[in-house]
């Protein structure tokens, strides 16, 4: 058997969730790269052929186990929850070829993009911390993204001319995470200040002039507009949200800095998380959602089961 040789055309994408989904589509698409891709659901009986199905509409090679998605492939792309971010960097280094790049996407603190760099630069792949600065819904390949460690410069190199808005921000591992973490002290802690402002303006049946009077001292955040939006985001993906304000929180700690706000911006994310689950909500969808339905349907969960 020959050696095993890098397949410049190829991106192994690990963690087929949204954000895994999309940009996976988004360079099939483009023609300038044949994709593959791994998810650890496909040991789920139940979430499998919705996998294959997913991966079929969006000419995505699925692979048959983590180590066969990433064999010769060009550009690694880890697009995994939080709490696993390191198992899969740890996983993928025993099948790495030497130069191939590994493109950690995870919102994760700088010291765990630190740890995870070590394993792979251990194995002789080119680690790539990238901080993704925006929801990747919807902007595709165009979502923002922030670039540090050795491979910065090559990934984007090898991304260029798709659309794709790469910012180098240095050669140090960290960095790129350390300004999206600290952003998201304020994204994630705004998501949180609505739902809970929300809920209770909703309670007194006032929630309309309070709107309005937020309206008037913050005007260009529009939150009578927006509030939809950004309620939505913690009942769809609050439990992902609540992982990554705990490396927030973790970051803030290596700093020496009091993660008050994103403890408690965590605390919410995973309270909604369990009300979702709790109550078996059904999400109608981005058009159909709005704060106040959702409102409603908790108080009409806790008449049944009064809070303790």
């Amino acid at each position: 058997m020959g050696a095993q040789r890098i397949d410049e055309r190829r991106i192994a994408v690990i963690g087929f969730g949204e954000a895994g989904r999309i940009l996976a589509a988004g360079w099939a698409a483009s023609g300038r790269f044949d994709v593959s891709a791994w998810d650890i659901l496909m040991h789920d009986t139940v979430a499998r052929d919705g996998m294959l199905a997913a991966a079929q509409e969006r000419n995505v090679a699925m692979a048959t186990s983590h180590a066969a998605a990433i064999r010769g492939a060009g550009i690694i792309v880890s697009a995994v929850t939080a709490n696993s971010a390191t198992d899969v960097a740890r996983d993928a280094a025993p099948s790495l070829l030497p130069g191939q790049i590994f493109a950690d996407i995870n919102s994760v603190s700088p010291a765990t993009k630190k740890v995870n760099a070590k394993v792979i630069e251990q194995a002789d792949g080119v680690y790539v911390d990238v901080a993704v600065m925006a929801p990747v819904p919807p902007y595709g390949l165009a979502v923002p993204m922030l670039l540090g460690g050795a491979g910065a410069e090559a990934f984007a190199s090898r991304m260029q001319g798709m659309g794709m808005r790469l910012d180098v921000v240095g050669s140090e591992v960290g960095a790129a995470s350390a300004i999206k973490m600290c952003r998201s002290v304020m994204v994630k802690g705004i998501e949180a200040l609505v739902v809970e402002c929300c809920l209770g303006a909703r309670r007194y049946g006032v929630e309309e002039r309070v709107l309005a009077s937020l309206d008037e001292t913050f005007a260009k955040l529009r939150l009578t507009d927006r509030a939809d939006y950004l309620v939505s985001r913690v009942v769809v993906h609050g439990r992902r949200r609540a992982a990554e304000m705990r490396e927030v929180a973790a970051t803030l700690d290596e700093a020496n800095v009091t993660p008050r706000m994103a403890r408690a911006t965590a605390e919410l994310q995973d309270w909604v998380a369990d009300v979702v689950r709790d109550n078996a909500y059904a999400y109608p969808g981005d058009d159909a959602f709005t704060w106040q339905a959702f409102a409603d349907a908790l108080a009409a969960s806790e008449k049944k089961s009064p809070r303790r």
